[in-house]
């Protein structure tokens, strides 16, 4: 990505799209309106993945608790959108098999009445999964629930389901998503801010923007213009019309990182009933255990803040199922995200809100494209370009490729690039498997530039300086947080590590910013 090139583009050309939007949703409609050959661009308020898209529970899933409300409501919708986000499950996997991987995951049962509600329930799961499942879950017992998941609590323990989903990476597969959108020809730049939807007769025809890196504004030409800002979706609906009535609720969710020691590597642990009646995950992530999360009403912002009473109310549920103590000490990192709710009528319950996907066109043909959920981004973005297309009367060039176009990295991936990378780049172990699993095939591009910056940018982590390089050169970063926020993952997991390498991303980032 070139940003000073692209934003000569978006003042001079004009295009079939706008998107506005830098996250999931967003770049995956600038990858699936360029595939369908229509002209593309795409802006960003802050960084790509900045906002909720970067701060997921981190799996790729059907969704078992939108399942059970499918089963116990008869709700036809929550049932559909399990199923296909199973089947965007699969489709990820391929297409990202450096970032994505199938994960299993135990969900320990203390009463034995439990057993068959939850091993028909996850059965269920499989059984809608089809030929795209994983491996099928399967009943272990107490002892075999403990191997696989050590830090359980042993007390009463009867048994346990064990069944299977995605992991991921997610602000990298966002950044991955704007890059390979890049590459198909779309025009994107981060940092650049809508303040004005412009129209004609009426109808949109473009929107004014303004670099928040020199504070210049210019207008950008387009025939139809996708809003697809996730949580904050309502704020561009009221700069098209101030009397656009919200049709989204919010809630937050927090997550709160630990060491690698209160999980095993390869198993995640599903709490299935918290004290009230949530879910709650516990994962192994990035050599580190992940937990989360909570699910509470919340006001719109772009930084919501971790409360102290979620925080608590995590580390209580800790307790009643691990053996082993965990305290606020033991949190190395902690972050808040905003989950995008259709509703159009006010609820206490966010829990029970849907998170299926909505397509909405305003009078003057504003395209919104709003809630579902990160497993799902692709075919809600599928639904909103192609509503677009009807909306602008577009003739694309072919129907959307992106069920086949791999993410950049995820082509021509194979799991011996690793050791290949410490063959060739003398690199340490654990550095080159945080390679292949970052950049995927293009880990060699990076693994060269550390012939001039091998240094690691936090000892006890495998990010080296060759990153930050390669995160300005080629994935659009801007700002420190940029890097060690979403294109390495440092400030996500150990709030302290990325401190202490701020002044050296600073330093890096100034000079290679200043060529």
């Amino acid at each position: 990505m070139n940003r000073a090139k692209d934003i000569e583009k978006l003042k001079t050309d004009s295009f079939d799209i706008l998107v506005i939007g830098g996250g999931a949703t967003g770049t995956g409609a600038a990858l699936d309106a360029v595939s369908r050959g229509l002209k593309t661009a795409l802006v960003e308020r802050f960084d790509y993945a900045s906002g909720t898209s970067s701060r997921s529970t981190k799996l790729l899933h059907g969704g078992v608790r939108y399942l059970e409300q499918a089963v116990k409501k008869r709700d036809a919708g929550q049932y559909k959108l399990v199923r296909d986000a199973l089947h965007e499950r699969s489709t990820l996997l391929k297409l990202a098999p450096h970032l994505a991987r199938p994960l299993a995951l135990v969900t320990p049962l203390y009463r034995r009445l439990d057993t068959p509600y939850y091993l028909a329930g996850l059965k269920l799961y499989d059984w809608l999964a089809g030929r795209q499942g994983l491996k099928k879950s399967h009943y272990v017992s107490a002892a075999q629930a403990l191997a696989k998941f050590p830090m359980l609590k042993k007390e009463g323990l009867k048994g346990g389901v064990v069944y299977y989903d995605g992991q991921f990476d997610d602000a990298r597969m966002n950044v991955s998503l704007a890059l390979t959108a890049s590459e198909q020809g779309a025009t994107l730049a981060n940092y650049v801010e809508v303040i004005q939807l412009l129209k004609k007769d009426g109808k949109l025809v473009g929107a004014l923007v303004q670099d928040k890196e020199t504070g210049d504004s210019f207008p950008i030409k387009a025939k139809v213009i996708i809003n697809a800002c996730g949580p904050f979706c309502d704020f561009v609906r009221k700069l098209d019309d101030p009397n656009a009535s919200p049709m989204l609720t919010a809630s937050s969710g927090i997550h709160i990182v630990l060491d690698r020691k209160f999980s095993p590597p390869d198993t995640g642990l599903l709490i299935p009933k918290t004290e009230d009646n949530r879910v709650l995950f516990l994962l192994p992530w990035q050599g580190h255990t992940l937990v989360g999360t909570t699910d509470n009403p919340a006001e719109i912002e772009p930084d919501p803040q971790v409360q102290v009473s979620d925080v608590d109310y995590i580390l209580r549920q800790l307790k009643h199922y691990f053996a082993i103590k965990v305290t606020e000490k033991d949190i190395l990192s902690r972050w808040s995200g905003l989950r995008p709710l259709v509703s159009q009528v006010k609820a206490h319950d966010t829990a029970r809100l849907s998170r299926d996907h909505l397509v909405n066109v305003s009078a003057s043909g504003l395209v919104t494209i709003t809630g579902g959920k990160w497993t799902t981004y692709r075919k809600m973005a599928l639904d909103g370009v192609s509503q677009a297309i009807r909306v602008g009367e577009l003739k694309p060039l072919r129907p959307s490729l992106t069920e086949k176009i791999p993410l950049a990295g995820g082509e021509n991936f194979k799991t011996s690039i690793s050791s290949e990378l410490q063959r060739k780049f003398k690199l340490d172990p654990d550095v080159c498997q945080h390679l292949m699993e970052s950049y995927g095939s293009r880990a060699f591009e990076v693994a060269k530039l550390s012939e001039k910056y091998p240094v690691r940018l936090s000892k006890s982590h495998p990010y080296i300086e060759a990153e930050v390089i390669y995160a300005v050169r080629v994935e659009g970063a801007r700002k420190v947080e940029d890097v060690l926020g979403r294109r390495t993952r440092l400030s996500f997991l150990d709030a302290e590590a990325s401190r202490k390498a701020t002044a050296r991303v600073n330093e890096l980032m100034k000079q290679e910013l200043a060529l």
